[in-house]
């Protein structure tokens, strides 16, 4: 029997993919330490997106690949997380205590993105991560409701907005700052500038991801986003109906024309539940994102049902994810949001912050 090694234990890693990642924990760069006495095996992981309920499963998958190698005897595993700032467009001012901005956004409306957003962010949240929500659709913003928030944004300098929070989630929407029912009655530079001042006026404190709840379309909001918004990536919602796709496309090489990445897409509405006899039933199609994914060489993140409980616990402020966090729907979103931490966390990171600024006088 030859001798433990490092090398021979990274073998063995190899062997494990991560579902999140799509690769191997070696691979990915989340393989912190490997320490050998004897046949007792010691591992540190360092995982670049958070997974507080799927680490049990993750360490007990990795022991079980580690223990295969010969003479190894016992195996204790440590995993943590570490959530880094990766880079948006060039050129582009960060916003002051945002680590990462994800855009979840559609080609048409109707076809749950708001729903599949706060969900998203609530999801990330439960897995450990600071989360914050920007409800970019200024002429619609219902993130007030489905986040279950009432009242106006203090501000302790009379400059900036203090985010609201409810569900260990900040958010700030121009629906806390007018009545539910009246209409913002605005021109295009009028709504971007309200965007960009909701964004980089608002007290965000120590966010690793900020979701961005986008309006539908390719329009002005999107446009100042994608020029004006460092957006560390973007997700894609469509259903799988074919105008739905033929409109979620648009909103891709949007993206791609802007050069921010697209993370993957989510497929709503997949399917139809019966809420009587329980019948699932693809009433928009079938399989529509799935090929969508393929066609672009993107993932799809994950596949939604059309179910009535999503649509009550959300209209009541009390998204999926918090209503039965331990229900079928809730570890679906959860999946979603840990592969879209996973994608980023293979993106670019963002060092800057961790280079001394040189000032050059002459004297």
């Amino acid at each position: 029997m030859s001798a433990l090694s490092r090398e021979t234990i990274e073998q063995a890693l190899k062997g494990y993919v991560e579902p999140h990642l799509a690769k191997d924990l070696v691979t990915a760069g989340c393989l912190e330490d490997v320490t050998i006495d004897g046949g007792r095996v010691s591992i540190s992981l360092k995982l670049g997106f958070p997974a507080k309920t799927f680490r049990k499963e993750l360490e007990a998958a990795v022991s079980e690949a580690v223990r295969r190698v010969d003479g190894v005897q016992e195996v204790n595993i440590h995993s943590e997380t570490s959530i880094a700032s990766h880079l948006g467009q060039r050129g582009v001012t960060d916003v002051k205590g945002v680590k990462n901005i994800i855009a979840v956004a559609s080609g048409k409306g109707g076809v749950g993105k708001s729903t599949t957003a706060v969900n998203i962010a609530l999801a990330l949240s439960a897995e450990g991560a600071r989360v914050g929500v920007l409800d970019a659709d200024i002429y619609g913003p219902s993130q007030p409701r489905m986040l279950g928030i009432a009242g106006k944004p203090d501000s302790k300098d009379g400059k900036k907005l203090e985010p609201m929070v409810n569900y260990n989630v900040q958010a700030m929407s121009a629906g806390f700052l007018i009545d539910e029912e009246t209409p913002m009655i605005w021109r295009g530079p009028m709504v971007t500038q309200a965007l960009e001042q909701l964004l980089r006026d608002t007290n965000w404190q120590d966010v690793d991801y900020l979701v961005v709840d986008m309006p539908p379309g390719t329009g002005d909001i999107q446009l100042t986003l994608s020029q004006k918004v460092p957006v560390s990536g973007a997700v894609i919602v469509t259903t799988p109906q074919d105008i739905a796709l033929l409109d979620a496309r648009k909103g891709l090489k949007m993206f791609e024309k802007v050069n921010v990445p697209v993370l993957g897409i989510v497929e709503n509405m997949s399917t139809h539940i019966c809420s009587q006899c329980g019948h699932e039933e693809h009433i928009f199609g079938e399989g529509g994102g799935a090929r969508m994914a393929e066609q672009y060489g993107l993932e799809l993140l994950g596949s939604l049902p059309l179910d009535i409980h999503i649509r009550e616990q959300a209209d009541g402020g009390k998204p999926t994810v918090i209503a039965d966090p331990d229900g079928r729907l809730a570890q679906s979103y959860r999946e979603i949001a840990r592969r879209i931490a996973a994608r980023l966390s293979q993106q670019r990171k963002d060092f800057s912050s961790k280079f001394p600024k040189i000032t050059v006088e002459n004297d």
